[in-house]
């Protein structure tokens, strides 16, 4: 009987089993010994289906010889523990408002509630997973977001303790990656003062894959990728047509960070950046050991 991180292909014959597999081993071989830093959020988080799936794949991945670290967001999570206190979440340009009250409950929320939740399941799907936030091992380092108006680059937006990312010290990551670990990364970093900021999952997770010289940069999200004002998936970006994207409104709100920061790592040496629709099962395994796109590939030009 299969166990748990092992996918169901009873249903399947056997040639088209062989063929499935050997399908996936060009991929394998090419990324054995390589890192893919993975942006888990949206539908992906939310859904215990697709949960247990992306734990399963994660465990796979791993075992392949890949090497494997997850940057996780919370938003609808955060925004259920600030209900219960009676506050309401607000955001400016996709960036989350942040006052010393809403700060306490995302760090309990993320290092807490949403990180051992993730690091549970990778765990019980047969990987060894270590929640990190980062303060430890002093990964990242931050300053506070002053928020450039995307009207009027004169002004500035007070967002309260969100954070832009100063430096990240990848030394920890390492360390329990060479311990065959996989690590579990919430985004939050800390200032010259030991206080505390919260950072946009995307771009932490882009600049860590930079960082790294990841191989390639994978963004869950909940929508097919990218879209044009047609609902239509656009499979490849160049950063020029992306800001034509942005100009146009047709790319706008939690989007902006996301694809910043994609672009940011493409630029920097990530060899591919994938923004990868996270409602479909499996689909970060689809999309790094078959050649069928499940979202959009950005590239540098």
């Amino acid at each position: 009987m299969a166990d748990a991180a092992t996918p169901d292909l009873t249903h399947i014959a056997p040639r088209e089993q062989a063929e499935i597999l050997a399908q996936a081993l060009p991929y394998i071989r090419r990324f054995h010994g390589k890192t893919l830093v993975i942006k888990y959020g949206g539908n992906a988080m939310t859904d215990p289906a697709l949960q247990a799936d992306f734990a399963e794949d994660i465990v796979l991945l791993k075992l392949v010889g890949m090497n494997p670290i997850v940057v996780h967001g919370g938003g609808p999570q955060i925004d259920d523990a600030l209900a219960k206190i009676g506050k309401k979440g607000s955001f400016v340009q996709g960036m989350r408002v942040t006052d010393e009250e809403t700060m306490e409950v995302v760090e309990w929320v993320l290092a807490g509630e949403v990180q051992q939740d993730i690091v549970g399941l990778i765990n019980a799907a047969g990987g060894k997973a270590v929640g990190l936030t980062g303060r430890d091992g002093g990964l990242i380092r931050a300053q506070q977001l002053k928020l450039v108006d995307k009207d009027d680059p004169s002004k500035r937006h007070d967002v309260g303790a969100v954070g832009e990312i100063t430096a990240i010290d990848p030394s920890v990551v390492k360390a329990l990656q060479d311990d065959q670990f996989i690590p579990v990364i919430s985004p939050i970093g800390f200032g010259e003062h030991n206080e505390s900021y919260n950072i946009n999952a995307d771009l932490v997770a882009a600049k860590l894959a930079t960082v790294l010289k990841a191989e390639k940069l994978v963004m869950l999200t909940n929508i097919k990728g990218v879209l044009d004002k047609q609902g239509e998936l656009l499979t490849e970006l160049s950063a020029r047509q992306i800001d034509e994207l942005i100009e146009d409104g047709t790319i706008s709100g939690g989007m902006l960070p996301k694809l910043a920061g994609a672009i940011d790592a493409a630029k920097s040496g990530v060899n591919a950046v994938h923004v990868v629709d996270g409602r479909v099962p499996h689909a970060m395994l689809l999309e790094i050991l078959t050649d069928k796109a499940y979202g959009t590939m950005i590239r540098s030009h």
